[in-house]
C-alpha cells in the first residue's frame, strides 16, 4: 500500500487542511512530536497568509487515530463486538501472571523485566505480522519460552474478552466501513520512514472502505553542511550549545524566531549532562534568580522516569518507611523533603536533626527506630534539643498508626486508597505552593495511583510489599515530560528528530561505534523470522539502510547542518562514522562562535566585588586575661596545627561535615571498642604483677566481661550498629585482640597503672581544654626513681614523626607528656592490631618499654651536654603554646600543612574555598555523567 499511495506536497497538504473540517482530512504521523510540529507549521502558514482565525487541523499520531476509532466503536452499536482494552499497567500485570504460571517463568530471577520484554515482543510480532510460535524457524530456549507465554496470554485475553494496543488495528479492520467510525475522506500518511506490515494492511482496508490514502513528508532543503571533530563529548556539546545560542541571537536581532535542533544519539543516557551544559551556556545566571527563574530557550525531548522526580521519590520513600526497613539515605531524604507537612517552618531544624541522626543511625532503619532515635536525640538534656521538630514527629506518629494496618492481602484498588491515606498522614505534598513542574508531577503521580487501582481486573489480592513494588514499577515506566512553552531550540534523540525541519541543525556523537546503530533483535522472537520480515533492528543490513535514510533526512532537514563527533572517550580513540565521511570537514574555529560567560563569571559580575584578605577572626580573650576554655578537647590543637582555618571553622564557628552511617562499625568505633576493652581490663588488673599472676581461665573471663562492657557502650551511642550475631563475632575479635595484647604486656618490666581514661584540664597559650588520657603507667627508671609513661592506644597506622618538628600533626601525646603534671619519661603508641602488636614511641632511657629506644639513640642532633628528652619536652611545650595563642587570637589562615594531602579528607573545602584560592578549576559536571571526561577541563 505504502509504495502505491499517491504522494502530495506540503503545499497541497496545507491547502487541504485550510479547507477546514468540511474537507474531512486527517493527518497521521509516527509520533506526537512530529504531529505537534506539523500543526505548528500549519498555524504559521495560516498566520503568514494573513488569516486571523482558522480551524484546528486534525493531525495526530497513528496510534492515537486507531485509539479514536476504537472509542467510536465502543460508543456505538459495535460495542458488543469490542473486547475491553487493557491499559499498559494491566498488560504488564497480566504478562507477569501468565509467565509466573510457567516452568520457564519460575526459573527467572525477576518477573517484571521478562514481562516487559514479552510485551515488547508481542507488539513487534503484531506490527510485523510475525508468528509468535516458532514453527519451522530455528528457535532458542527464549523463543520457545515466549511461544508458551504468548499462547497463555492470548488464551487468557480471549477467555476474558480483553484486547490490547498491538491488536486494535486488526480488530477494527472488519468495521472500518461502519458509519459510526469517524473516518476521514482523505488520510494523509505523513513522515513515515517505515510503515509496518500491520499499518500497511490497515491503510489498505481503510482505502477499501472509501478513504483516500495519500503520502506526504517534509520538503527537503538544500543545506550548507559540514562535519567537525572535538577532543571529547563535553567539548562537542559545549560547542553545539554555543552554536545554538549564536544562531538564536543572530535571528532575534533580525526579529525572527528560528527553529534550531540539536540531536544527541544517546540522549537518554546523557540527559543530565546535556541539560547542564546547555543551561550553563544559554542562561548561566538563571540559578541566581528568585523562584524558577526565567524560562530557558531549549527543551529536551526525552523526559525522565516519573519515579525519579523528587516529589515521587518522597512519596515512594514514605510508603517504604511505613511498612519496613529502608536505607538511611532514603529516610534522610524523606525527613528533609519539602513535600511533607511543616517542611518550610521546620526546614532548619530538620536539617540539623538529620545531621544528628547520621551520627546515631545505622545504614538501615525503620519507622519505629527512627522515631525512637529522634526522641532520644532531641530530649531536653541532649545537644540536639534545638533540632526538635514537633510537626514532623506528630506526622511520623500518625504514619506509624496507619502503618499498623498494612498487614494482610488486599486488592489493588484497596491498596490505592491506603496509599493515598498514608501520604495524607504526612501532609503530602506539603504546604507550599508547587511550581508548574511539581504540579504536573503530582498530577502524573495521582494518575499512576489511579491506574494501579485498575489492576483489580487482572490481578488478585496482594500484600503491601508487592503493591508498593508494582506501584514503583508503574511510576518508573512512566516517562515524565513536563509541558513547557514553545521554545526555539529542540534537543532530540535520533528517532524523535525524524521528519522534523529546522532552520539550523547540529547532530552530535556520530562516531563509528554509535552510528550506524548496532542491530538489536528482540531475543524472544526467532531472529530468522525478524530478518525475513525486514525488522530494521534485526539485522545489520536493515539497520544500516534505516540509518542511511535518517542521515539523508538530516542533511535535507535544515538550511545549515553540522555533523560532529568526539575523538576520544577516556583513553580510547574514536573515529567518525562512515555515513558522514563524504560531508566536508572543517576545523571548529571556522564556525567562528563567540565565547559566553560561564556561571562563575556571572557570579563575580553579580555584585560589586571587593577583595579583602582576612586571615584572622575575633580574638577569644584580651591579652593577660584568664585562660579561655574550648569544648573541642585536644582536637583543637591538632586542627590548629594542620590548618588554622580548620580549627577556627570547627571549634569557633561550629562547622561540621555531614556523615553517612557506616555499615556495621566504622574504624573510629572499632578503635573505641579496643579502648573500652583495655580500659575495663586495666581497671581490674591495675599492675603488671597482677597480670603475671592471672590464671588463664580468669583472664578469659575478664576479657569477656570487658568486651561486653565495651560493646554495650557503643550500643548506647549508636543503637542498631551491632546486631546480635555481629555482636558475637565482634566480642570474639575483641577477646582475641585483648589476649594477644596482654601477652605483649607481660614482656614489660614491672609497672603500675596510674591513670586510665582520666579527664584533666591542660592549658597552653591561654587555651584550656579537657584532655582524656588513655593510660599512664608508673615505672622505675634505671636509677630507681619513679617515672611515668604515656600510652595512647591505636588500631591503625602510627608514626612518631607526627609528634616531631614544628606544628606536630598529632599533638595529643605531647599534650599529655607536658601537661600531666608528672615526670614523664616515655611517650608511646600502643598499637593494638592483629598480627602487628607493638609499642612504638620515644623514651628518656632504654629499658622502660620493650623496643622503645631512647631519644639519643635515634640520631638526635642535640648540643653536647644537653638532655635530648628535656629538649623534646621543651620543644613540645613551645609548639603547644604557639598553637594555643594562635587559636585564642583568632588566627584562621587557610594554610594546610601538607597542601592537598591535608585537604584530601577535609569536609570544609567548600567553606574555605581552597580550590578557588589555588586556582583549581571546579568540575562542571558529575563524574557519573557519560558525556563528561573526568579531569577534562
Amino acid at each position: 500500500m505504502h509504495g502505491e499511495a499517491p504522494l502530495i506536497t506540503n503545499t497541497s497538504l496545507f491547502s487541504l487542511l485550510a479547507e477546514g473540517h468540511t474537507a474531512r482530512v486527517t493527518v497521521v504521523t509516527p509520533n506526537r512530536r512530529l504531529a505537534a510540529a506539523l500543526a505548528r507549521d500549519f498555524d504559521g502558514e495560516r498566520a503568514a497568509a494573513g488569516c486571523r482565525t482558522w480551524e484546528a487541523p486534525d493531525i495526530l499520531p497513528l496510534a492515537a487515530f486507531i485509539q479514536r476509532l476504537y472509542e467510536d466503536a465502543l460508543y456505538s452499536e459495535l460495542a458488543a463486538a469490542m473486547p475491553q482494552q487493557l491499559l499498559p499497567v494491566q498488560q504488564q500485570a497480566l504478562w507477569e501472571k501468565v509467565i509466573a504460571a510457567t516452568q520457564s517463568g519460575r526459573e527467572l530471577l525477576s518477573l517484571a523485566p521478562a514481562a516487559s520484554l514479552a510485551a515488547d515482543a508481542w507488539e513487534l510480532a503484531h506490527a510485523w505480522r510475525l508468528a509468535t510460535r516458532p514453527g519451522d524457524a530455528p528457535a532458542n530456549d527464549e523463543a520457545k519460552a515466549f511461544a508458551d507465554w504468548s499462547r497463555r496470554y492470548e488464551r487468557e485475553t480471549q477467555r476474558a474478552r480483553y484486547t490490547d494496543g498491538p491488536r486494535l488495528a486488526p480488530l477494527l479492520e472488519p468495521h472500518l466501513g461502519h458509519r459510526a467510525l469517524r473516518k476521514a475522506r482523505t488520510l494523509v500518511v505523513y513522515g513515515f520512514d517505515i510503515v509496518t506490515p500491520q499499518a500497511q494492511r490497515f491503510f489498505a482496508v481503510l482505502g477499501e472502505a472509501g478513504t483516500a490514502v495519500v503520502r506526504c513528508g517534509p520538503a527537503g532543503r538544500a543545506s550548507r553542511n559540514c562535519r567537525v571533530a572535538f577532543p571529547s563529548a563535553r567539548h562537542e556539546l559545549q560547542a553545539a550549545a554555543r552554536w545554538a545560542r549564536a544562531r538564536l541571537e543572530s535571528a532575534a536581532a533580525c526579529g525572527r524566531m528560528p527553529r534550531i535542533g540539536i540531536v544527541v544519539p544517546d540522549l537518554g543516557r546523557s540527559r543530565k549532562a546535556v541539560q547542564r551544559i546547555l543551561a550553563n551556556v544559554m542562561a548561566p545566571g538563571r540559578a541566581l534568580e528568585r523562584g524558577a527563574g526565567r524560562p530557558v530557550p531549549f527543551n529536551l525531548s526525552l523526559g525522565e522516569p516519573l519515579a525519579e522526580h523528587p516529589l515521587v521519590v518522597a512519596a515512594l520513600a514514605a510508603l517504604d518507611l511505613s511498612a519496613g526497613e529502608v536505607d538511611f539515605a532514603s529516610a534522610s531524604r524523606l525527613l528533609r523533603s519539602p513535600f511533607l507537612a511543616g517542611a518550610e517552618a521546620e526546614m532548619a531544624q530538620r536539617a540539623r536533626l538529620d545531621a544528628g541522626l547520621r551520627k546515631k543511625a545505622g545504614p538501615r532503619t525503620d519507622l519505629a527506630r527512627l522515631r525512637r532515635a529522634i526522641a532520644q536525640l532531641t530530649a531536653a538534656d541532649q545537644p540536639y534539643r534545638a533540632a526538635a521538630c514537633p510537626v514532623l514527629s506528630r506526622r511520623l506518629a500518625e504514619l506509624a498508626a496507619s502503618g499498623a494496618g498494612l498487614a494482610g492481602s488486599r486488592r489493588a484498588s484497596e491498596w490505592s486508597k491506603a496509599v493515598s491515606g498514608l501520604l495524607d498522614r504526612l501532609g503530602f505534598p506539603g504546604e507550599r505552593s508547587l511550581d508548574s513542574v511539581e504540579y504536573q508531577a503530582l498530577k502524573a503521580w495521582q494518575e499512576v495511583v489511579s491506574s494501579f487501582a485498575s489492576l483489580d481486573l487482572v490481578a488478585g489480592e496482594m500484600r503491601f510489599a508487592e503493591a508498593r513494588a508494582r506501584l514503583a514499577r508503574v511510576a518508573a515506566s512512566q516517562v515524565f515530560q513536563p509541558e513547557a512553552p514553545d521554545v526555539p531550540i529542540q534537543v532530540l534523540g535520533v528517532l524523535e528528530s525524524a521528519g522534523l525541519v529546522f532552520d539550523h541543525l547540529w547532530v552530535t556523537g556520530l562516531t563509528d561505534e554509535a552510528w550506524p546503530m548496532p542491530a538489536r533483535a528482540n531475543p524472544l522472537l526467532p531472529i530468522a523470522l525478524q530478518r525475513a520480515a525486514g525488522v530494521p533492528e534485526a539485522a545489520p543490513e536493515t539497520s544500516l539502510a534505516l540509518d542511511r535514510v535518517l542521515t539523508a533526512g538530516w542533511l535535507a532537514a535544515a538550511e545549515e547542518v553540522v555533523f560532529s563527533h568526539p575523538l576520544h572517550e577516556g583513553d580510547r580513540d574514536l573515529a567518525q562514522s562512515t555515513l558522514i565521511r563524504d560531508v566536508p570537514a572543517i576545523a571548529f574555529e571556522q564556525l567562528d562562535l563567540p565565547r559566553y560567560p560561564e556561571l562563575r563569571t556571572v557570579l563575580r559580575q553579580a555584585v560589586s566585588e571587593e577583595q579583602l584578605e582576612d586571615m584572622r577572626g575575633p580574638a577569644m580573650a584580651a591579652a593577660h586575661a584568664q585562660p579561655v576554655h574550648s569544648a573541642g578537647g585536644t582536637s583543637v590543637f591538632r586542627d590548629q596545627a594542620v590548618c588554622p582555618f580548620r580549627a577556627f571553622a570547627i571549634h569557633r564557628l561550629g562547622a561540621e561535615g555531614i556523615e553517612s552511617p557506616p555499615i556495621g562499625l566504622d574504624a573510629s568505633e572499632r578503635g573505641t571498642l579496643v579502648h573500652g576493652l583495655l580500659a575495663c581490663v586495666w581497671q581490674e588488673l591495675k599492675s603488671h604483677a597482677r597480670l603475671q599472676a592471672l590464671a588463664e581461665r580468669d583472664a578469659e573471663g575478664l576479657l569477656a566481661n570487658a568486651a561486653d562492657t565495651a560493646l554495650e557502650r557503643v550500643r548506647r551511642s549508636r543503637p542498631g550498629a551491632i546486631a546480635n550475631r555481629f555482636a558475637e563475632l565482634e566480642s570474639k575479635r575483641l577477646i582475641a585482640l585483648g589476649r594477644a595484647w596482654l601477652e605483649l604486656e607481660k614482656t614489660r618490666p614491672p609497672f603500675e597503672v596510674a591513670r586510665i581514661e582520666e579527664k584533666h584540664s591542660v592549658c597552653f597559650g591561654g587555651l584550656a581544654v579537657n584532655a582524656r588520657l588513655d593510660r599512664m603507667d608508673r615505672l622505675h627508671a634505671a636509677d630507681g626513681s619513679a617515672v611515668h609513661a604515656i600510652l595512647d592506644y591505636k588500631t591503625g597506622r602510627v608514626n612518631i614523626g607526627d609528634w616531631l618538628g614544628p606544628r606536630p600533626d598529632e599533638p595529643q601525646i605531647p599534650l599529655y607528656a607536658v601537661g600531666s603534671g608528672e615526670t614523664v619519661a616515655a611517650s608511646v603508641f600502643a598499637r593494638v592490631k592483629a598480627g602487628e602488636m607493638e609499642f612504638k614511641g620515644l623514651a628518656r632511657e632504654a629499658g622502660l618499654i620493650p623496643r622503645v629506644q631512647p631519644l639519643q639513640a635515634r640520631g638526635s642532633t642535640a648540643a653536647p651536654g644537653s638532655d635530648p628528652w628535656e629538649d623534646l619536652l621543651s620543644h613540645w611545650r613551645e609548639e603547644l603554646h604557639t598553637l594555643g595563642r594562635e587559636f585564642v587570637a583568632g588566627v584562621a589562615r587557610v594554610e594546610p600543612k601538607r597542601g592537598s594531602e591535608t585537604c584530601k579528607c577535609c569536609e570544609l573545602k567548600a567553606l574555605c574555598r581552597i580550590n578557588e584560592r589555588s586556582r583549581v578549576a571546579l568540575e562542571d559536571f558529575a563524574a557519573e555523567d557519560p558525556a563528561v571526561e573526568e579531569g577534562d577541563q
